[in-house]
């Protein structure tokens, strides 16, 4: 066991040229720097159906919602950024949760967020640049045994605050994601390292 934090990384968009994929690797390059080892994923490679209790009773979780699963008990911290959907969290982000926190047999409850450290983020093209979204967010995440670190940014504005490179503009939004993303990996390594002391 290994006291280097590994964090998986993804955004609540499918777009594409999403801002909040954007944002998340953002985060991601701090957390790198801070000494993590990070994996990105984009929830458009994992396609699934909407959960659904008769799915799962029948053919149980679909092939993708098993490879996610399998992602995230590789990893021991999450950095989401969340676009806001009608002031919550958008539909994709909240069946990845939905499916991914359902055992399989021979699992414990929750076993794939029990535990994890998450930081969260937002941008949108709105004032309030997702700030709606991240309450649900902390919420959901936090009821699944999550820990949430306090610090989070969300970024109004955004279709105008990042460069062609896809980096933040404003040195204020630099240090607020770099301020999630070392968060973050310092607490998940403190952690691991307590984890390893317990061990010895």
């Amino acid at each position: 066991m290994s006291s280097r934090p590994k964090i998986l990384c993804l955004a609540g968009s499918l777009r594409k040229d999403s801002l909040n994929k954007k944002l998340v690797k953002a985060a991601m390059a701090t957390a790198q720097e801070a000494g993590a080892d990070c994996t990105f994923i984009d929830l458009k490679d994992y396609p699934m159906p909407i959960y659904d209790g008769d799915i799962e009773a029948e053919s149980g979780i679909p092939e993708n919602g098993k490879k996610l699963k399998k992602l995230l008990k590789e990893h021991q911290a999450l950095l989401i950024a969340s676009p806001e959907y009608n002031s919550s969290i958008s539909a994709a982000l909240k069946n990845f949760i939905d499916w991914t926190s359902r055992p399989e047999p021979g699992e414990k409850s929750l076993e794939c967020y029990t535990g994890k450290v998450a930081g969260i983020m937002a941008c949108s093209p709105g004032a309030l640049g997702g700030l709606r979204g991240l309450v649900t967010l902390r919420s959901i995440l936090g009821n699944i045994n999550v820990i949430v670190v306090p610090e989070q940014i969300a970024v109004s504005q955004a279709n105008e605050a990042f460069t062609e490179d896809g980096k933040l503009k404003e040195e204020k939004h630099q240090k607020a994601v770099a301020n999630v993303g070392k968060r973050v990996a310092g607490l998940t390594k403190s952690i691991l390292e307590s984890e390893l002391v317990a061990k010895s």
